[in-house]
């Protein structure tokens, strides 16, 4: 009894010592720093070591969108994972934000980081950000993995119900006068995915390097749409994960972080 007792105390105390060094990814003082790019203090936070890896978050999101994936990269790779332009830590008050004005951030902060090219996986406006990082900074990409991303912001790239929740939102609030610098913020995020990008099937042949894109098969994003991506760029997969909704790399992490990984290790066949 005694034994027991005591082998439940060791299992109780483990726990307790697991929760309390559980890692605040996005909140990590040991891991994050501000860095100067173009005009703003863009937080980001680095983990393990090894080749480098940008990873780059959705819309309102942070770099907490990556906790389920960082720990499994950080054994391999030189995880480098940031708050983007208006989003997170990395506030920016300016009215305009565009993807490429993000996706430049990027180049610049693998500049400032003295990081030549890296692996990138990007979701949702992430997605569309690695793309555009690519296509704009072909030198700094040296495979991507893009999922939930749309190169255009009309009916025929979204869910259909989704594209009328937004429109439905859109028609209610774009007569509103916003007053505190929050609610501007959350409009001007509204507002990217509302008018971009806006980008052609032409435009993706500019990216030269291996690249995976991925869906869910419930996605906000269509699968056809997702193929379209998919075809016009010259080496390329595609992967729709059965089961899934946009957030392939939380609902199926575990496949997701072995899926990339593989393909970030494997040579390209066509």
């Amino acid at each position: 009894m005694k034994k027991i007792t005591c082998i439940i105390l060791i299992f109780l105390s483990a726990q307790n010592i697991f929760a309390q060094t559980k890692i605040d990814y996005g909140n990590n003082a040991s891991a994050g720093k501000y860095y100067n790019i173009r005009g703003i203090k863009m937080y980001c936070e680095i983990y393990g070591s090894g080749k480098p890896l940008l990873m780059i978050h959705g819309n309102g999101g942070s770099i907490k969108a990556f906790e389920h994936n960082i720990l499994y990269f950080s054994k391999k790779y030189k995880v480098i994972v940031a708050d983007s332009r208006a989003q997170g830590k990395s506030t920016d008050d300016k009215d305009s934000l565009s993807f490429e004005m993000m996706a430049d951030d990027f180049a610049t902060l693998l500049d400032t980081l003295h990081v030549d090219s890296a692996y990138v996986i990007g979701w949702s406006d992430g997605g569309i950000n690695a793309l555009l990082l690519a296509m704009r900074h072909p030198d700094k990409v040296i495979k991507l993995v893009s999922t939930g991303a749309n190169i255009w912001p009309d009916s025929s790239a979204y869910n259909p119900s989704f594209w009328q929740s937004e429109k439905k939102d859109y028609d209610k609030q774009h007569t509103k006068t916003w007053i505190t610098s929050t609610e501007k913020n959350t409009w001007k995020l509204f507002m990217l995915d509302w008018n971009q990008p806006n980008l052609t099937l032409k435009d993706l042949h500019a990216i030269q390097c291996p690249s995976l894109i991925v869906c869910g098969d419930h996605d906000l994003i269509s699968i056809e749409h997702t193929m379209l991506i998919y075809q016009n760029i010259s080496k390329a997969y595609m992967w729709v994960v059965p089961n899934s909704p946009h957030s392939t790399l939380i609902n199926h992490a575990d496949e997701f972080n072995k899926k990339a990984d593989e393909f970030f290790s494997t040579p390209f066949h066509e």
